[in-house]
């Protein structure tokens, strides 16, 4: 980044996760700031790296990701074994986060799935990683706080989704 941000700057940040847009019309209205100075603003932000995308949050549960599993993987210790182990569960289908921690867990990984069939495959793919010595897994009740965005996407084959969706036999 190669500016400093301004009280402005923040006051527009602030205003488009409230009014959860980037639209000029609503930012001023929202701000007082005249809209030519939201557009000049927030271009050069995204120039500067500040504001990186366009998100578009999506509903898990409207595209067929109803069950969210919390897992604390520990693994056999040897020299990059968190970038190994690490990487084939970032490579798992469902597998949104994963956590390399300090402490007695060595990941902490995030899925978000489509039904319990897909919950049996991510343990089966866990315990296909030789590394991997031991799992706890657990099931989300309910969400308390999420920021989903489309990027979410990429975890998965479309085909998955549909089928979680029932939209194919």
């Amino acid at each position: 980044m190669t500016q400093l941000l301004d009280e402005r700057d923040f006051e527009i940040l602030f205003a488009i996760a409230e009014c959860e847009t980037a639209s000029n019309e609503e930012v001023h209205e929202a701000t007082g700031i005249p809209k030519s100075t939201v557009h000049y603003r927030i271009q050069s932000m995204r120039e500067n790296g500040v504001i990186k995308n366009d998100l578009f949050e999506l509903d898990r549960e409207g595209i067929g990701l109803k069950i969210t599993v919390i897992s604390e993987v520990w693994a056999e210790f040897e020299e990059g074994y968190h970038e190994t182990v690490g990487r084939k569960l970032s490579d798992i289908e469902g597998v949104n986060q994963v956590y390399f921690t300090m402490g007695d867990t060595d990941f902490i990984v995030i899925s978000r799935l489509t039904s319990r069939d897909m919950v049996e495959r991510l343990v089966s793919e866990y315990e296909s990683i030789d590394e991997i010595r031991r799992t706890s897994s657990k099931f989300a009740i309910s969400v308390i706080k999420e920021n989903v965005d489309i990027g979410i996407l990429r975890d998965y084959d479309e085909e998955t989704l549909h089928s979680g969706l029932g939209l194919t036999e």
